[in-house]
Order: C-alpha cells, then sequence, then structure tokens
C-alpha cells in the first residue's frame, strides 16, 4: 500500500495541537453547561412525614417535632431548627434524639414549654447516606396561624461557591480515574512499547495528579460543603475530624492511600518496566504489574462505590461490586480511548496489532458496561414511569443516547482498524534506514577520525533519534487508514467526554426509584415506629374531572385507645380541596378486626376531623380511605401503619 502525501498546508505539529485544543474547549464547554445548570446536588435520602406536618395547625403546643426520612441519614446538633414567630429558637438545642424503629428512620427535638400561639419554622439539614447534603423547611401553627418574621437562607445544602467548587472535584476525580486505570491498561494490555513513549508517561501521570488533587479538595471542602457553605471552614480542624469518622470521609482518605501505591505502579510502569529488555522477565513483570495495578484500581472504584447510591437502597451487597465493575469497565474502554488518541496523534510508533488489541478489550467493556448498567438502572429507576418522569430517568435515557452514539462511532473505528496495515510505513522506513544507516556510519567514521567529544556525539545521536521519529510520524501521518482512524478516534472521544460528564451527573442525582416512591407516598419510611403519631400521605385520582390529589392523615396520639383524626386533601396544584365525601374504616386484618368506619367532620376547606376514634389493640392497621369527586368519580385507597 502506497503512503499519500501529506497536506502541505496542514503542520503535523499542528494537527495534534488542535485536537488537544478542540477536547479542551469540549471538556470546559461540557462541565460549564452541566455545573451552570445542575444547581446543589440532589440526594438519595427524602423528607416523607413529619409531627406536626407541613401547614398543620394543632391546638396546643407539642412536646417536641419528629422528621420522618427514606432511608438513613446522618445528623448533627442543630440540624433540625425550631424557630418561634420572632425567629428565636423554639427547641432545646439539643441533639437530635435517634427515634428509628425498623425500616422506619426518624429523628425528633424536644421543644420549650409553654409556647405561645403563632406561626413555627422547622429548617432541618441531613446528609444522606449516599454523601450528599439534603435541607429544608416547613410551617406549622400552635392555636391558629400568624405572621413570622424568620428568614430561612435561600442557598440549599451543598450549594453556593463552595459546592461549585466540590461539584468541579468531582468531575475531575472522575475523569483523572479513567485516565489513571484506563491508560495503565492500555499499556499494560494493548501497547507495552508505550511503556517508553513520553505523552503515554504524561497521559497517566496527570490522570495520578487530577484524582489525588480532587480528592484532596474534596477531603478539605467537606466539611463547609455539608454544612455552612463558607471556604474558611475547610481548614477547621474538629470539623475535619468529623468528617473522618463519616463514610465518605473514610472514602476519600482510603482513596488516598490507593493512590500512593498508584504511584509506586506509575514509577514501576514507566520506570523498571520500561527499561527491561529480556523478554522472560518483561513477561513475569507484566504478570505481577496486572495484578497489583488491578488490585489498587478496584479498590480505588471501591471508595466510590461504598459512598455513594450503591451503598445505599436495595440489594447493596449486589450492588457495591456491580459498581465497581462497571466503574472499570468505564476506564477501561474510555481510558484506553484516550489512550489511543494520544498514541495516534503524539507518537509514531504504534502498530495495527496494538489498536487491534484495544478493539477488543473495548468490545469487552461494552459488554460489561451492558450488564452491569441494565441491573444498575433496574436498581434506581424500578418503572417506566420513573423512566421518562423523573430527572435521573431522563439523565439515564439521555447516557443511553450518548453509547449508541458512541457505538455507532466506534464501529466506523472497528472498519478503519480491520483496514490498518503497517507495511506501508514498512516499505518507506527501509530506504530512510538505509541513508540513515549510511549517514550513521559516515558520521561514526567522521567522529572517530576527528576524535568528537564524547557531549557532542550524545547530542548528535539525540538529534539522529527525533530525526528518524518524525520521518517515522510523517510516513504513518500520509497513510490514508490511519488518518481515517485517527478522524474516527477523536470523534469517540468528543462524544465519550460528554457520556462521562453526564455518568458523573448521574452520581449526584436522585433515583427515579426514590423520588417516585416519595412523591407517590409509597415509602415504607412513611409509616411512623409504633406507639407514636401516625403520618400517612396517600395519593389518589377518581379519573373524573378535577379528581386528582393527595390525602394527608394524622393520629394522635397513634396508641391503643382514644385517638384524634386529622384528614386534609391537597389538590393536584398543591391547594387545600374540598370533596363531597369523605369517608375512613379502620381494619386489623391480623385478628379480624375491623372495618371500624370513621366519618370526619368538614373543619375548613380541605380539612376534616375525628375526635375520640377509639382503636382497640395494637397492631399494623389497614386505614382505608374513600373520597368522592362528583356524583360518579370516587376512588378508595389504603394503606397500612403501625398503631400501639
Amino acid at each position: 500500500m502506497s503512503a499519500t502525501a501529506p497536506n502541505p498546508g496542514t503542520s503535523p505539529i499542528r494537527r495534534p495541537l488542535a485536537a488537544a485544543a478542540l477536547l479542551a474547549a469540549l471538556i470546559s464547554l461540557v462541565l460549564g453547561l452541566l455545573l451552570a445548570g445542575a444547581g446543589p446536588a440532589s440526594a438519595h435520602a427524602a423528607l416523607t412525614g413529619s409531627d406536626p406536618g407541613d401547614g398543620a395547625v394543632v391546638d396546643t403546643a407539642p412536646e417536641e417535632v419528629t422528621l420522618s426520612f427514606s432511608e438513613a441519614v446522618s445528623v448533627g446538633d442543630d440540624s433540625i431548627r425550631v424557630l418561634d414567630p420572632s425567629g428565636k429558637r423554639a427547641d432545646t438545642q439539643a441533639e437530635p434524639k435517634d427515634l428509628s424503629e425498623g425500616s422506619t428512620v426518624r429523628y425528633g427535638v424536644a421543644l420549650h414549654s409553654g409556647l405561645p400561639d403563632g406561626t413555627y419554622t422547622v429548617a432541618w439539614q441531613a446528609i444522606s447516606a449516599d454523601s450528599h447534603p439534603i435541607s429544608g423547611a416547613f410551617t406549622f401553627s400552635v392555636g391558629a396561624p400568624s405572621e413570622t418574621t424568620v428568614a430561612l437562607p435561600s442557598q440549599e445544602a451543598g450549594g453556593g461557591p463552595v459546592g461549585v467548587v466540590y461539584d468541579i472535584a468531582r468531575y475531575t476525580a472522575y475523569g483523572g480515574f479513567v485516565l489513571l486505570v484506563g491508560g495503565s491498561a492500555f499499556v499494560l494490555v494493548c501497547w507495552r512499547g508505550g511503556a517508553t513513549a513520553l505523552p503515554m508517561q504524561r497521559l497517566v501521570v496527570r490522570g495520578w495528579l487530577a484524582l489525588t488533587a480532587a480528592t484532596l479538595v474534596m477531603l478539605l471542602l467537606r466539611n463547609p460543603y455539608t454544612g455552612s457553605g463558607k471556604f474558611a471552614d475547610a481548614f477547621d480542624l474538629a470539623g475535619l475530624q468529623s468528617v473522618l469518622d463519616t463514610k465518605p470521609g473514610a472514602a476519600l482518605v482510603s482513596r488516598l492511600l490507593l493512590l500512593g501505591a498508584a504511584a509506586l505502579f506509575i514509577a514501576v510502569l514507566f520506570g523498571t518496566y520500561a527499561g527491561r529488555e529480556d523478554e522472560r522477565e518483561k513477561k513475569d513483570l507484566t504478570f505481577g504489574l496486572a495484578v497489583g495495578g488491578g488490585v489498587v484500581a478496584t479498590g480505588i472504584a471501591a471508595t466510590w462505590a461504598m459512598s455513594e447510591h450503591a451503598s445505599t437502597g436495595i440489594q447493596t451487597s449486589i450492588a457495591m461490586p456491580v459498581d465497581v465493575l462497571h466503574l472499570l469497565a468505564v476506564a477501561a474502554w474510555l481510558g484506553g480511548l484516550a489512550s489511543l488518541l494520544v498514541a495516534l496523534y503524539r507518537t509514531p510508533d504504534i502498530g495495527s496489532a496494538a489498536v487491534r488489541r484495544f478493539s477488543a478489550v473495548a468490545f469487552g467493556s461494552v459488554v460489561v458496561l451492558a450488564a452491569t448498567g441494565i441491573y444498575q438502572s433496574w436498581r434506581q429507576v424500578g418503572s417506566w414511569s420513573a423512566l421518562t418522569g423523573t430527572r435521573y430517568g431522563q439523565l439515564l435515557i439521555l447516557k443511553v443516547a450518548l453509547i449508541a452514539v458512541l457505538l455507532a462511532v466506534a464501529w466506523f473505528s472497528r472498519r478503519w482498524t480491520g483496514r490498518l496495515t503497517d507495511s506501508a510505513v514498512a516499505s518507506e522506513e527501509a530506504p530512510g534506514e538505509e541513508a540513515e544507516s549510511g549517514s550513521a556510519s559516515a558520521s561514526a567514521s567522521e567522529d572517530a577520525s576527528a576524535d568528537v567529544d564524547p557531549e557532542r556525539a550524545a547530542q548528535l545521536a539525540r538529534q539522529r533519534a527525533a530525526l528518524t521519529a518524525t520521518k517515522k510520524k510523517r510516513i504513518r501521518d500520509a497513510d490514508p487508514e490511519r488518518s481515517g482512524l485517527r478522524r474516527s478516534v477523536l470523534a469517540e472521544a468528543a462524544v465519550a467526554v460528554v457520556l462521562l460528564a453526564v455518568t458523573t451527573m448521574l452520581t449526584s442525582t436522585e433515583p427515579g426509584r426514590t423520588e417516585e416512591e416519595a412523591a407517590n407516598g409509597t415509602l415504607s419510611a412513611s409509616a411512623p415506629a409504633a406507639g407514636g403519631p401516625v403520618n400517612l400521605k396517600m395519593p389518589f385520582d377518581t379519573g373524573g374531572q378535577n379528581g386528582k390529589g393527595t390525602v394527608r392523615i394524622d393520629i394522635e396520639p397513634g396508641r391503643t385507645g382514644s385517638n384524634d383524626l386529622h384528614v386534609w386533601i391537597d389538590g393536584s396544584d398543591g391547594k387545600p380541596m374540598d370533596v363531597p365525601e369523605l369517608k375512613l374504616a379502620l381494619t386489623l386484618e391480623s385478628k379480624d378486626v375491623g372495618p371500624l368506619p370513621v366519618v370526619p367532620d368538614r373543619l375548613a376547606e380541605g380539612h376534616w376531623s375525628a375526635s375520640a376514634v377509639q382503636i382497640p389493640m395494637a397492631g399494623d392497621w389497614k386505614i382505608d380511605v374513600t373520597v368522592r369527586t362528583s356524583d360518579i368519580d370516587q376512588v378508595t385507597i389504603d394503606k397500612n401503619a403501625k398503631i400501639g
């Protein structure tokens, strides 16, 4: 195959620089758009109920305020604050009490006695089990609603400048992991000669530096990110100590320790390994590096799995190793793709065999990604409605679409790979090598006759090596198959940058399953612990016009004997909704008790109440609610609550 002459108007040096500049600009654009539109990170946990409820009006001040969450959260001394109408603390400012029982996650704070009537504000902040901060506020009234002077901060937990820098560090950490692991795997598995190539060394080392720096930044900013939102608190030693006691803090410290081992791996890979010439020794060292590097890479990937979405929710014992496999497959594919791009543009020595080996590695990575991705999608989404109706599901659809585009471009790359050959290079290198050999012989004889200084001889040798490399690169760049492969790989890398950014966004977005269940009030955590007030939330749809809404029920004290029952109905717009008829019935199916009918009285628009509701025994009671919105449109919904 004859090589075509390079385009005289395009410098061989300008082409890789232009490609690198294009990728850098694309990375900056994607990260800028994502960070600008993302806002504070959504979290896995959600507030599922409170006592008193949001907007509730109670006759007398409660002794405590309790909050229920969809999953385990971490709280601190000031995580729940209750403020009176003048903005003063109405709670005792003690550490929130853990009232959790079974699958119910609940925390409460005690209130001062003798609180006056008026509207009280509850401001809360916690850290979700998957490491993301969550916060919110709601109000309730004692006696009757009143004006309040409380001004809550508009900035949510994890927002502000600290949140932006923390998010940038998160994106950088994923990118560094991909370059470090994928680049190292590319050298060991696909192109062992790349260990001596300076561009490959720089790529892997820069990946290590990016991941290390990002991890340090996240560790320092963890305290203000989940708390005050002030950069100055990054150097608060007490705050840093509290971070180290948390699961995310332990994961970040573990990652730093593993990166120390990774630094040793890099030193051996591009030092001792690159300098070995004996094939048997090099083969043994390859096996040792592959095993050691694999262990370190798996450990680093596990630091994400142990502190984010995989560590919470359902089937965590399966989800965490699956998440590790997913991250390693992403690194092998996308990091290898970046390595191939650098090798094609910046080194003259990579051959067709190395490209074909990477093609096989990429195919295997895609298979692993497909298997693990399907499982993760089911676990985090759970339903078709959550796939299309939640932010997580929409991002997942975008990710799948990007993978499809990437596979389409990769198909073209495989076609170029199949046509790739080194024969053109070999045929055209031979004359140059002969000439170079003749020139070297002549130069050597001249050097010997003139007794040239050794330093001068070394300089001439370096110049001849650089000239040889430039000639070889020019010949390879002129190969149309190699040029076509470079263009398709560059397109793959551009799509991969966007894909990696979307994947990073998914790790900080509330999973669709949790978001939908919280919205529908079907989380098991919304049923409170036995022996306490019952707060239920049930959506309904009678099928008629204006037939959608939500029923909220409070049963106090939630024990056997006499109880007060309050029912609120909100329309689809969130405003109070009146209905022509509302009926309730309580059934204890395990004891064949009931149904016990309850007919509440209307107190105000969208608010009904029944007093002295008798619950004869403790147990898991089914509460049926019948809502009629017109003469013909009605529906009965039910939910279980533990009362006793």
